[in-house]
């Protein structure tokens, strides 16, 4: 503690500390602090969304397909997932499986040309990982890029979040 006082006066740094500690209370209400339910802006940037509600993020040729949280809220608690096979080819909004939930069931599209590369082996005995975590632990499957200039006309989370409200308003 003295080093860095004498360092603060030495160099005219500011202090780096309070001269209080701050109490929990005081620490969530200072901005640098607070943190919102939403994804972060970082780890979304790289996610694009279809206007049938899957999303992909391309990373190194190889693109993770998953649905989006308002999708899966629209469809409850997800019971079952039915994946493609590795290895099957898919051309943009080709049908490629279904989830079903206690309300109802709903076709999945390819965002993307290209080939099943992997598919979420851990929804097969928890298919909730889809509500618990789309985004995350609950991605669909993973193919190959195929067509990479596909990508252009998909909407970013911004442009989501419009259709989402457009949808919403009518």
């Amino acid at each position: 503690m003295a080093a860095r006082y004498m360092l603060g006066r030495v160099c005219a740094l500011p202090r780096v500390f309070p001269a209080k500690p701050l109490c929990p209370a005081r620490l969530s209400a200072r901005p640098c602090f607070r943190r919102g339910l939403s994804l972060t802006p970082r780890f979304c940037s790289a996610l694009k969304f279809t206007d049938k509600h899957e999303w992909v993020r391309v990373e190194n040729g190889v693109g993770t397909v998953g649905i989006s949280d308002f999708a899966q809220e629209a469809l409850g608690d997800v019971v079952y997932c039915g994946l493609p096979d590795v290895g099957t080819k898919l051309s943009q909004s080709d049908e490629f499986g279904t989830l079903e939930s206690v309300k109802a069931a709903s076709e999945l599209y390819s965002p993307l040309t290209g080939e099943v590369t992997e598919i979420n082996d851990a929804l097969a005995d928890n298919p909730g990982l889809v509500n618990k975590s789309c985004y995350k632990d609950g991605w669909l499957i993973k193919m190959t890029v195929s067509v990479p200039e596909e990508l252009d006309a998909l909407m970013d989370e911004a442009a989501y979040k419009r259709y989402i409200k457009s949808m919403e308003e009518e």
